[in-house]
């Protein structure tokens, strides 16, 4: 059976548009990313107030904040949200959070994290920027490694395995002796050829 020119191109570009979403079907699927949870924070004292943008929360006293692979443990605890932007709602004490502009942890602060644990005596989050600031004496450890890394400022960002601050020191596994073995008796150098100017 013939078929016209034009059907053949039009058949040959269907089987090609098959051929590609069979290939496609067969590839595996990307791993999906894990679920995202509430964030919870609890503490014995709460204080909250709003504008009409913003949400202001403080947290004082056995503060503990959970969420999506991350638990933060210290004294107190300031949050800064946003508002969604609902006309009806302006006038609710408390509004609508949207989301979570910036979170500043002070006073005994402990963040654990994938395989990544800090403490130090302030930590300022902030959620929007994939970014961590850690001051006054922070210690992030990174247990994958294992890796210690102490400074005067250190700044973690997310999803990059990314360090960096200022008078950072930075501990990591050992590295073998690269010296000479004592119990071998030294050899004296071949003499270098001497050149002639």
């Amino acid at each position: 059976m013939t078929f016209p020119r034009p059907v053949f191109h039009v058949l040959s570009l269907a089987c090609l548009a098959l051929s590609i979403v069979v290939t496609r079907a067969a590839e595996p699927a990307p791993k999906p990313a894990a679920p995202l949870v509430p964030t919870v924070i609890t503490s014995t004292q709460m204080e909250m107030w709003s504008t009409d943008t913003e949400t202001r929360s403080v947290f004082e006293q056995n503060v503990v904040v959970t969420g999506s692979n991350l638990r933060i443990t210290c004294d107190k605890l300031d949050v800064t949200a946003t508002r969604l932007d609902d006309p009806k709602n302006k006038t609710a004490t408390i509004g609508t959070l949207e989301k979570f502009k910036t979170l500043v942890a002070t006073g005994n602060v402990h963040i654990v994290q994938g395989d990544r644990e800090v403490t130090c005596g302030r930590a300022e989050v902030f959620p929007a920027e994939d970014r961590v600031v850690l001051t006054e004496k922070p210690v992030v450890i990174d247990n994958s490694g294992p890796y210690v890394a102490t400074g005067t400022r250190i700044v973690l960002l997310r999803g990059e395995r990314r360090l960096f601050g200022d008078n950072i020191k930075l501990q990591g596994p050992p590295i073998r002796d690269l010296g000479f073995d004592k119990s071998k008796p030294v050899q004296a150098p071949a003499p270098l050829p001497r050149t002639t100017p």
